[in-house]
């Protein structure tokens, strides 16, 4: 039983030995004995390892694979071709990782070295970035052994946000972009949007890959975007990053009319106002109109680009219409539609003047008559009645004598002729007459019409009606003018 316990006791002490052996470094007192390439002369230059590494690619390849470390042999041989070196000298007891080095011509690996040799150990070192983390490469000058000195972190660098926003002045709806391909070191990049009101209204997300996108905005107003970055450990960017954006406020439109009810206004000018028309943050620069009969059909439009922005329209039919009219600012952006319905009538009631030479019973009696009256349009330009009254003043004395007369005419209308029909009377033209009824007949022609005021040239017959009252004894004709306003 003693001598199983002694046994077991010498075991672990062997393990124990052989274990503190192992964690022990690999002791280096010289250096140039196992090169890992071969190098004419004592101490090789910077550009001649470069090379001497590339003719011994294959061979660095299976030492990285030895070392575990396969995944640094690319970033290693692309790096050192533009890597400078730094020449330093490692003082005794520094240690190394590892070392490749090559025994009977084959690559050989060892592993946690110390330097211990008599000086200290002349290198060239450089550096490969890989995964961020930095790690240190030596060669000793005399053999050009790579060697894995250490490893450090390296953070990556931070995000730097850039944010450009443009326009930076728009019309409700128009396309915003966001274009954040400015930013550097970032994974992924955000921005924030902010309405008028402050409240986010979105949040788009992107990447170095997508860098850019467009938006619309449905509010007028100032906008904020707030823009971020994170690097690719998710730290994030901290340097200012927002942009702003003006949309605009489009012009309010106001609109009056110079009437409404039109009436009587067929003929005369009917004026629309834009005037009052306003833009929060510019200036008004156009206003459009636009007139629509009760069908829907266009009369007329207009677009007036100088203040104070109205339109004067004649309307020569009566109806209902309605005006329209927008508004452009300074910027583009048009305001929402105002439009008022109206009527425009036509005048039909008119006060009648009217005269010229008179002839009674042939060229016997003349005379200059003179009347007033009134004129009403029973269907405008079609059918229309006459009331007046005047006197006749003769010309000649006796047997002729100045009288009184009136009419009641009932016209029809084509175009500028009439033709007239009705009754009249008049007072006695001679001392042995009496007054009469009459039977009166008119043709004639408009020579203006204003609507609202007319003129017209008219020959009247007039014949008296009764027993005993011959057309050849009671007659009269009247060549005159009628004035109506």
């Amino acid at each position: 039983m003693k001598r199983r316990s002694l046994v077991l006791a010498i075991i672990v002490a062997l393990l124990l030995t052989a274990v503190a052996g192992f964690a022990q470094p690999k002791k280096l007192k010289e250096i140039g004995r196992y090169t890992f390439v071969r190098i004419k002369g004592t101490v090789p230059t910077q550009e001649v390892m470069k090379r001497l590494v590339d003719l011994y690619a294959g061979d660095i390849k299976y030492g990285f694979d030895l070392a575990g470390d396969g995944e640094l042999y690319l970033p290693f041989m692309e790096q050192l071709k533009t890597s400078t070196f730094e020449e330093k000298s490692l003082p005794i007891g520094d240690r190394l990782m590892w070392m490749l080095f090559r025994s009977r011509g084959k690559v050989k690996l060892v592993t946690d070295v110390e330097w211990a040799g008599q000086k200290p150990l002349d290198v060239f070192s450089f550096y490969v970035i890989k995964d961020w983390k930095k790690y240190e490469f030596v060669m000793p000058k005399p053999c050009g052994n790579i060697s894995l000195r250490k490893i450090e972190e390296v953070p990556p660098p931070e995000a730097v946000c850039s944010l450009v926003v443009s326009p930076v002045k728009v019309n409700i709806k128009d396309k915003v972009t966001i274009d954040m391909g400015g930013t550097r070191n970032a994974k992924a990049m955000s921005v924030d949007v902010f309405g008028p009101d402050g409240a986010k209204i979105a949040t788009h997300k992107l990447t170095p890959e997508a860098a850019k996108i467009t938006m619309t905005l449905d509010k007028p107003g100032d906008y904020r975007f707030q823009g971020g970055a994170v690097n690719l450990i998710d730290k994030p960017s901290v340097n200012p990053c927002e942009a702003k954006v003006h949309v605009n406020f489009p012009p309010v439109c106001k609109l009056t009319i110079s009437c409404q009810p039109c009436l009587n206004y067929v003929g005369r000018p009917v004026v629309f106002d834009a005037s009052g028309s306003s833009d929060q943050d510019g200036e008004v620069v156009r206003a459009n109109f636009e007139i629509t009969d009760q069908a829907g059909n266009q009369v007329d439009k207009f677009s007036d680009s100088d203040k104070p922005f109205t339109w004067e329209k004649v309307f020569l039919k009566p109806g209902t219409y309605a005006v329209t009219c927008v508004v452009t600012d300074d910027f583009g952006a048009v305001s929402e539609p105002q439009r008022i319905v109206f009527e425009v009538t036509q005048k039909r009631s008119f006060i009648v003047v009217e005269g010229g030479p008179l002839f009674a019973k042939g060229s016997h009696g003349p005379y200059f008559d003179v009347r007033a009256g009134f004129f009403y349009k029973i269907i405008p330009d079609r059918l229309s009645i006459l009331l007046s009254g005047g006197g006749a003043l003769a010309l000649k004395g006796d047997p002729w004598k100045s009288f009184v007369l009136a009419d009641a005419l009932l016209n029809v209308h084509s175009g500028p002729a009439f033709v007239g029909a009705g009754l009249g009377f008049s007072t006695k033209a001679r001392a042995d007459q009496k007054g009469a009824v009459e039977l009166v007949g008119e043709v004639g022609a408009d020579v203006f019409n204003h609507f609202n005021s007319m003129g017209s040239l008219f020959f009247e017959a007039r014949g008296s009606l009764g027993e005993g009252r011959s057309f050849s004894k009671n007659h009269k004709f009247l060549l005159g003018f009628r004035l109506l306003f």
